[in-house]
């Protein structure tokens, strides 16, 4: 069997493709990509429930096996195995790219070893419509997928993030989108975000404005669906320790709040960190370290 104007495979002409899948709406599916996936011999699959729905929406026959993240390395084997005899297969996740955020990066770069083409058949992807539709800026910026789910972990991914002066872009379950955006905010300041949900379904949503504000906003709402989280760049903190300090000390000003607004301790600390240019850590550090020297 053979799919015209498609890679010609390797001697035996087997072929690996990569198939974009709908990222929710199921309109958003290349012509290219229904062609390949009716044409080919096999539809390897994250979940082969999902795929048949998409499978089943297009009239599309072809058999699926299954193919994700707790069977990769056993069944990647079994895939190259068989494009070397010639098969062709369909590699696809549950919705958007293989291999980016998703399961297909150990059967890509098998395939690659044993010189099978690999082609990729683009497709929808959550983080570029969500950035395309953000209103920050889009002409540098950094993809990090998913943060870690630990929260010291994630602060120590957030941290060697600090001094980028792109765009930064992740993923985040929704029962640990509040405790990721906290770490934001703590990490890298009180910047404008942007929040998406559910792009390209039926809830889709954006929701924007500085971390402090979504997270007051969030703190009602039933979070569910998936999200991608944009963060606006920020003059990297190298550069912010540079600018011009307000002339009162940071303790003195925390105390000046605190005495004329009635604020606790970490309310104060927050505005006066902000308006040092510093991050609630480093506002901390330098709080305790004020204090020393005055003791």
């Amino acid at each position: 069997m053979s799919i015209p104007g498609y890679a010609s495979g390797n001697e035996r002409g087997g072929v690996l493709y990569l198939v974009g899948t709908p990222i929710g709406n199921l309109e958003d599916i290349t012509l290219r990509a229904l062609h390949v996936l009716k044409e080919v011999d096999l539809v390897a699959c994250e979940d082969t429930r999902h795929t048949q729905k998409l499978l089943t929406h297009y009239g599309i026959r072809t058999r699926t096996i299954s193919y994700h993240e707790h069977n990769e390395m056993v069944r990647a084997s079994e895939l190259v195995l068989e494009l070397e005899d010639g098969m062709k297969i369909a590699l696809v996740s549950d919705a958007g790219m293989p291999g980016i955020s998703d399961p297909g990066h150990h059967l890509v770069s098998l395939a690659a070893r044993h010189g099978i083409p690999v082609v990729p058949i683009p497709g929808a992807s959550a983080f570029v419509a969500a950035l395309a539709a953000s209103g920050v800026p889009t002409d540098k910026f950094t993809f990090v997928g998913f943060l870690p789910a630990r929260r010291t972990e994630r602060r120590k991914a957030l941290r060697a993030l600090a001094d980028d002066t792109v765009t930064l872009v992740f993923y985040e379950a929704p029962h640990r989108l509040r405790e990721a955006l906290h770490d934001v905010r703590d990490v890298l300041g009180d910047r404008t975000l942007v929040i998406a949900r559910e792009v390209t379904k039926l809830h889709e949503e954006f929701l924007r404005g500085y971390a402090s504000a979504l997270l007051a906003d969030l703190k009602n709402r039933d979070i569910r669906g998936e999200f991608t989280v944009i963060v606006a760049p920020e003059a990297p903190l190298r550069l912010r320790k540079l600018r011009p300090r307000p002339a009162m000390p940071l303790s003195r000003r925390v105390a000046q709040l605190q005495r004329q607004r009635g604020l606790d301790l970490r309310g104060a600390l927050k505005i006066a960190a902000r308006e040092h240019g510093l991050s609630r850590d480093e506002a901390y550090r330098r709080l305790q370290e004020e204090r020393s020297a005055d003791n």
